[in-house]
């Protein structure tokens, strides 16, 4: 079980890197509830044409890693948490941001398929009133 959740999470890696949103959105449960880096606070269900959209706002590709994944599993509920890292260029810009964040993953085996049920990512941010997002920290 461990290595086919490792094995999803790769291909969720690899579909990040190549942009493929159709892969991407496969490997969400329909109800599966988020809770991303992005507003809202909660979204529910896997919305492709807004993953596109947010592709679309970048120059070139997005490069995406995984790092440190840890993974738990029984016979049909798994959860895992890692560091990620994002890095991308913004339309209209020239820089490059470069940032890592956190997350865990939960999935269940539904039909014979490990699927994303729910998701949640973060970022640190300052304690020191600035309440600035922490982007620059790295593992």
């Amino acid at each position: 079980m461990n290595e086919q959740i490792r094995h999803l999470m790769a291909e969720q890696e690899t579909a990040m890197r190549k942009g493929d949103f159709d892969a991407i959105a496969a490997a969400y449960a329909p109800d599966a509830v988020r809770y991303d880096l992005a507003p809202p606070l909660r979204s529910t269900g896997f919305d492709p044409e807004g993953l596109r959209a947010w592709f679309a706002g970048f120059d070139g590709p997005v490069d995406y890693e995984i790092r440190d994944l840890v993974v738990t599993a029984n016979a049909d509920i798994a959860f895992c948490h890692s560091l990620n890292r994002l890095s991308a260029v913004p339309r209209g810009t020239d820089h490059k941001f470069d940032m890592w964040y956190r997350a865990t993953v939960c999935l269940r085996e539904i039909d014979g398929k490990w699927l994303v049920v729910h998701e949640h990512t973060s970022t640190p941010f300052h304690m020191d009133g600035s309440f600035r997002a922490a982007v620059e920290l790295r593992p």
